[in-house]
């Protein structure tokens, strides 16, 4: 029992140590996620500001404050909460001689860094896609996936509105990834880190963004809002466009589809107007039957 308190404690006060010291600028710049994640923000906010897609939305549209408290909710507060428990899980798994290396499937470490990189991230980035499929195939999962989808104009910050529960789902799916990969995490992964952000911020945004012929590998706001659209035919009801950084992996499994390109759609799902307003409601949203 000691094992696990002292790996709860260790994983629970250093991602708060590394949280405040992030805050303060006392690690280095290009590991700073708290400051890095406003610097992104401001950017794709201001993108949004100078050249607006949907002209007729406020610059601080419908639900962009409960938007911003998601951001750092998700991003900072839960996953200080969340860190010791996924500490003693680790322990749990090497306690019956489960390690990162034991079910490793390939070894990529002889690579050079931008080929480590890219399959670090392509693999992440499928388990995630995945794993966004299943969010919306399975009603028990849709409930919680929900939160999200009750955006009715679509902004950067509708990025983390997410219901916390995802990250339980979403959390061991991406651990068992970089499992498979021998543990590898490389030490450039802030590139990654950064970069799904980055991409993740766009696709929200109120900017007309297509990419051209590169629409086909990165995800973008078009492609974006219609995975956010109120209606779809009848045979793409489990949804359509469910890419996180990349839009290769619908297109692959055909589950692709932008018709236009106005941007003029209703947002939401069909009984979005069950989803509680304030933020704490929503935290607990999902845990009923009914929900």
């Amino acid at each position: 029992m000691n094992n696990y308190t002292e790996a709860f404690k260790n994983a629970f006060f250093g991602t708060i140590d590394w949280t405040w010291k992030s805050i303060l600028f006392e690690v280095p710049w290009y590991t700073n996620y708290f400051w890095g994640l406003i610097v992104i923000s401001l950017a794709v906010w201001l993108l949004e500001i100078l050249f607006p897609w949907r002209k007729e939305q406020a610059v601080f549209r419908k639900g962009f404050w409960i938007d911003a408290v998601y951001m750092f909710f998700n991003f900072f507060l839960f996953a200080i909460i969340i860190s010791g428990v996924y500490a003693i899980i680790e322990q749990l798994f090497l306690s019956v001689g489960i390690s990162m290396k034991s079910v490793a499937l390939i070894d990529i470490k002889a690579l050079p860094v931008w080929g480590q990189l890219l399959i670090f991230f392509l693999v992440l980035d499928f388990v995630q896609w995945f794993t966004h499929v299943l969010l919306h195939r399975y009603h028990f999962l849709w409930r919680f996936h929900k939160v999200h989808h009750s955006v009715k104009e679509m902004g950067f910050a509708a990025h983390l509105r997410y219901h916390w529960m995802e990250n339980v789902f979403y959390k061991p799916l991406k651990i068992f990834a970089v499992m498979l990969l021998g543990g590898f995490e490389p030490e450039q992964a802030f590139i990654v880190h950064f970069i799904a952000i980055t991409i993740g911020h766009l696709n929200h945004a109120n900017i007309k963004l297509t990419y051209g012929p590169l629409k086909y590998i990165f995800n973008n706001p078009v492609m974006h809002l219609y995975h956010h659209a109120y209606t779809l035919p009848k045979e793409r009801h489990h949804g359509v466009n469910f890419g996180i950084s990349l839009s290769l992996w619908d297109y692959i499994f055909k589950t692709n589809y932008i018709p236009e390109a106005s941007g003029k759609l209703a947002l939401g799902y069909s009984d979005d107007t069950k989803m509680p307003k304030s933020f704490l409601a929503q935290l607990l949203y999902g845990f009923r039957r009914n929900d």
